[in-house]
């Protein structure tokens, strides 16, 4: 009978079978693994994944997180590769071969032709006995106790250990090529995490107004300003030089307590000393600094010059954040 109970007593049994198959992985840790890394560390070429059924949907994976993160790969399908694919392997190529078995038909007719070819060979395999265990230069074991799968078929376990265990090798490699934040920027320019890593405060400020009162501009004169440039604020020039701010925060406090402004000037009211941020500095950094001291806008100064104002409402318009 298919209860709730059931169901949820089914899926904590898989996550938890998954992941007592990934813990396993470490005892497998060993000198193999170390000599696949340096291999792949010291290759001229390209890394080349392949595999077949499941483990090449594996594979795919494998490359995507390796591209992205400093090491140049390519996909190969393990049946296409027989019918001509094989084309894009070069002679300084890595090749990870993926299988849980190792004895795939596929699989028996590739390995020869890579060995053939020169090419370093790296298996991911579920058995240590297998064709493409023995004739491989390093393997790196991901043997399972079982599937997750009732009848033991569907690959499940095994699959995760294959993608754990190619994620091992990227990371290690991440470290190895002192790989920062701002590689990864390079390989991810689209999107939220690009734009995150790589916009600047002066790509935010390209058709940004600049609202700006000298310190003694009426304050009628102020809110003019406010309201026209429509950011919420106005810096307070003298000599060129920033020396305060006001927000329209500063413009309803001030007429909470005075019934009028006509004597009153932009030095009065403003803020000095405003928070200010170079527009070479990261939009990122500028929203970190919004948030520790809870403003909305940031002050955009470069060697004394103003530039303009950043706003809050950029940033989040942006999908940064």
């Amino acid at each position: 009978m298919i209860t709730k109970e059931n169901i949820l007593a089914t899926a904590k049994k898989t996550i938890l079978s998954e992941s007592q198959s990934i813990a396993k992985l470490a005892d497998f840790l060993d000198e193999s693994f170390v000599k696949a890394t340096k291999i792949i560390f010291d290759c001229k070429g390209r890394l080349i994944v392949t595999g077949i059924g499941k483990s090449a949907i594996i594979a795919q994976k494998i490359v995507a997180t390796m591209n992205s993160t400093g090491t140049p790969s390519l996909f190969l399908h393990a049946s296409e590769a027989i019918h001509g694919d094989l084309g894009m392997v070069q002679k300084d190529d890595v090749v990870i071969c993926i299988s849980k078995s190792g004895n795939s038909p596929e699989i028996k007719i590739l390995i020869p032709i890579l060995k053939n070819f020169g090419n370093t060979l790296i298996a991911i395999t579920g058995n240590m006995t297998s064709f493409l265990a023995k004739n491989s230069d390093c393997v790196l074991n991901t043997t399972i106790d079982s599937e997750s799968c009732p009848n033991n078929l569907a690959p499940t376990n095994s699959t995760t250990a294959q993608l754990v265990m190619g994620d091992a090798l990227a990371v290690c490699l991440m470290e190895m090529r002192h790989f920062k934040p701002e590689d990864f920027a390079k390989y991810h320019p689209g999107g939220a995490l690009g734009k995150k890593l790589l916009l600047k405060v002066s790509a935010m400020l390209v058709h940004s107004l600049k609202p700006m009162v000298a310190p003694d501009t009426s304050i009628k004169k102020v809110i003019f300003e406010i309201s026209e440039k429509r950011l919420g604020v106005t810096a307070v020039i003298n000599e060129n030089k920033v020396v305060g701010i006001i927000t329209d925060g500063d413009i309803r406090r001030m007429l909470s307590y005075r019934d009028s402004f006509t004597d009153l000037t932009a030095k009065d009211i403003m803020t000095k000393n405003p928070k200010m941020i170079q527009s070479t500095d990261m939009v990122v950094d500028a929203f970190n600094i919004m948030e520790d001291f809870s403003i909305t806008q940031l002050v955009v100064v470069d060697n004394g010059e103003y530039k303009g104002v950043l706003h809050l409402h950029d940033i989040l318009k942006e999908g940064i954040l």
